[in-house]
């Protein structure tokens, strides 16, 4: 039986310290990276687009997450659909506040600001980690009862769909935010370096992702179990 905690534990130091050296190389070993081949206005305010991106990857993957565990708790009423659902809501807010806060970092010097109201992808993907900050504070309040999830995993599904919305926003309405990036092919438009860096620093986020999902896994099932014991003490009192 695999040690869960030393697992998760393992994968979170790993993913850190990868993390940290995705975003180091940023700065030492591509210090000379042309404006226009990145087509913005400072290329070393883009630099944080190492962690940005990677963030928005890890995101979509805990929405991912959220999807199928309210399709399973939904049409089922399975636990592990639950479990699914809870952690994919817990990591969505976390990885999408890394995306919030990323971002107008970079924004504040490309664009002089760090918010753009009239931005379609700003303000969906801003809905889209809403919705999982009320996800997750509607978890923690409410009693969990099965009508209480059912609630929640519709909600949950409602989510999802924002994230083909947020994903393809630059190539409907494109006014300053980047386009989505895809390594795909030889032709990406971006330096062989950023590539290599952008790919190192997913993996390590990747690597935290996981940890991190099955750290809270545990802590959520502990939190379950003590609301059990306290309903059947509760039950004994009366």
């Amino acid at each position: 039986m695999p040690d869960y905690k030393t697992v998760s534990l393992t994968l979170i130091l790993l993913g850190l310290f990868g993390a940290s050296i995705s975003i180091l190389l940023g700065f030492i070993w591509v210090p000379g990276i042309d404006p226009t081949t990145v087509q913005q206005n400072s290329a070393e305010s883009y630099r944080i687009l190492f962690w940005h991106v990677s963030f928005a990857w890890c995101s979509f993957l805990s929405f991912l997450m959220l999807f199928v565990g309210s399709i399973l708790w939904y049409l089922k009423n399975d636990d592990f659909g639950w479990r699914l659902f809870s952690t994919g809501s817990d990591m969505g807010l976390l990885f999408g506040l890394g995306v919030i806060t990323s971002g107008p970092i970079w924004g504040s010097v490309a664009w002089g600001k760090p918010w753009d109201w009239g931005d379609l992808r700003l303000n969906s993907f801003a809905l889209l980690t809403s919705v999982a900050l009320f996800l997750v504070m509607s978890r923690k309040s409410q009693p969990d009862t099965n009508q209480t999830r059912d609630t929640l995993s519709i909600i949950g599904l409602f989510g999802f769909f924002l994230v083909p919305i947020t994903a393809v926003a630059t190539t409907l309405y494109n006014r300053r935010h980047p386009p989505i990036i895809i390594i795909e092919g030889e032709e990406t438009g971006l330096p062989d370096e950023w590539l290599f860096i952008l790919t190192f620093s997913f993996f390590c986020f990747c690597l935290l992702f996981i940890g991190i999902s099955i750290l809270n896994d545990m802590v959520n099932q502990l939190e379950s179990k003590i609301e059990k014991y306290q309903r059947a003490i509760d039950r004994g009192e009366d």
